[in-house]
């Protein structure tokens, strides 16, 4: 071959994609096991991006996985953040190269999976069933349109199928051509697909066929009332959560943890919530206040970003503020008699423009101004917006002459004063002891201060959830 015929042959061979190449991380890249976590105080979690998993509604974040997650670190004591992920590949990939620390996906348990990750104890049992449109007379005429539905698994021969690439719902289709003794034509789609838009698509006419979850089908047919999802075509799977191989005291963890939630119930009332309540769910995925549907945060929503605007904020932040506050009621009064939407007391809120603290717009806005406020007198001294923030909702919580004395506390102990984590935070919480809070830099005096450390928290917390739903 002449040097220049193999030169050709070498860059065309570069350029093509290599069939063989493994996609999926075999083995854990980091060594983060359960006393690491402890360390670092929080644990990240790795979800589905489904409707059921993990979404918002009315501004409070909601979903199986979520409200389990929830609990599981209350009961480790740590922090949760949570990523949103979309195919199985790229989400065991996220778990072995440290992108995540517990796959809390709806992942079927089989032997290929257990040599990438190991499995908790299953959560649940579930069947794979194909999704089909209903007939179109389906309303008009039932017994004839049952019988134009696909009910055994060899009328699927010759039918193109669509599934997430490398999902078992590939692996099963490819094993039931074997045992029906014809080829179902599996239309892979990428690893990053969501089977919610297979489902979709299925609804919509664009495709015939996907196969899926019972659980999960289930869920998309009270929102697509076109759907079929009756037809199986496995035997129950189990289902479970993962940690990396490495990882044995975070598995030993939960499947303590599990056994706990099952032993109490509390397992089942999740599962009954967002699997078996109907037409809870139908309100849920169709309203405007969902992230499922409608992606509205509330019905404040135009105020929240004008005022965000003028505050020079993202208004997702000043929506997990106002959520906080109040849950977007607006006649929402405090034990300390603090009002509305943002939880003004009313000397505040007349000194910043409500004359009715009661209604939405006034408080809205003379939040703002109050914001304004605090920001103009904390861009003095700490320059860093994002560190900036947390001196603010603190002193929205507690007030401003709370926070300076932590910040005097923290600077006379030798501690970073313009740093709000285990610096000034830390020296807030201590205002509770007599030996700091009868300090002469201290001149607020005592405050039982838990409460503005977890509010800043709770609410950058929310934001960040915010941030993974709405636009």
């Amino acid at each position: 071959m002449r040097p220049l015929t193999l030169l050709l042959f070498i860059l065309v061979l570069a350029g093509c994609p290599s069939r063989t190449r493994e996609t999926i991380v075999a083995f854990p890249q980091v060594a983060t096991d359960l006393p690491e976590l402890r360390r670092q105080g929080f644990m990240r979690a790795l979800v589905d991006n489904n409707s059921v998993s993990y979404f918002i509604y009315k501004g409070r974040s909601m979903g199986f996985e979520y409200e389990l997650l929830q609990n599981l670190a209350d009961h480790l004591n740590l922090q949760l953040k949570i990523k949103v992920i979309s195919g199985v590949e790229e989400s065991i990939n996220q778990l072995n190269t440290g992108g995540g620390d517990v796959l809390a996906f709806p992942l079927t348990i089989t032997k290929e999976r257990r040599k990438y990750v190991q499995f908790t104890q299953p959560l649940f049992q579930t069947s794979q069933v194909l999704v089909q449109r209903k007939a179109p007379n389906w309303r008009s005429d039932p017994e004839q349109a049952e019988r134009a539905m696909i009910r055994e698994p060899a009328e699927l021969i010759g039918r193109e199928v669509y599934v997430m690439q490398g999902s078992a719902f590939a692996t099963r289709l490819r094993n039931l051509s074997e045992e029906i003794g014809g080829e179902i034509i599996i239309r892979e789609d990428s690893a990053g697909a969501e089977t919610e838009a297979l489902i979709r698509r299925v609804a919509d006419g664009e495709i015939d066929f996907t196969v899926t979850d019972q659980t999960l089908a289930m869920v998309n047919a009270t929102y697509y009332n076109n759907l079929d999802v009756k037809t199986l075509v496995s035997l129950p799977q189990q289902i479970g959560w993962a940690v990396r191989n490495n990882a044995p005291e975070l598995q030993d963890a939960l499947d303590s943890w599990l056994r706990k939630i099952r032993k109490s119930g509390y397992l089942k009332i999740i599962y009954d919530k967002y699997f078996n309540s109907p037409r809870t769910l139908a309100i849920r995925g169709t309203s405007d206040y969902s992230s499922i549907s409608g992606g509205k945060l509330s019905p404040w929503d135009d105020e929240i970003k004008r005022g965000a605007s003028e505050l020079g904020w993202d208004w997702r932040l000043l929506g997990a503020i106002i959520y906080t506050e109040s849950n977007f009621k607006p006649d929402a009064t405090s034990w300390a008699g603090a009002q509305g939407l943002m939880q003004l007391m009313p000397e505040t809120a007349l000194q910043f423009g409500a004359a009715d603290p009661l209604e939405p717009v006034q408080n809205i806005r003379a939040g703002v101004k109050f914001f304004q406020f605090l920001e103009t007198q904390w861009a003095k001294t700490i320059a860093d917006p994002d560190e900036r923030i947390k001196f603010v909702l603190a002193s929205y919580n507690v007030g401003i002459t709370h926070v300076i004395d932590a910040r005097n506390l923290t600077r006379k102990y030798g501690r970073n004063p313009r740093i709000w984590e285990d610096h000034v935070a830390y020296y807030l919480l201590q205002k509770s002891q007599p030996r700091f809070y009868r300090d002469p830099v201290a001149a607020g005096g005592y405050c039982r201060c838990e409460g503005p450390v977890h509010y800043v928290r709770e609410v950058l917390g929310r934001f960040e959830e915010y941030k993974i739903h709405l636009k």
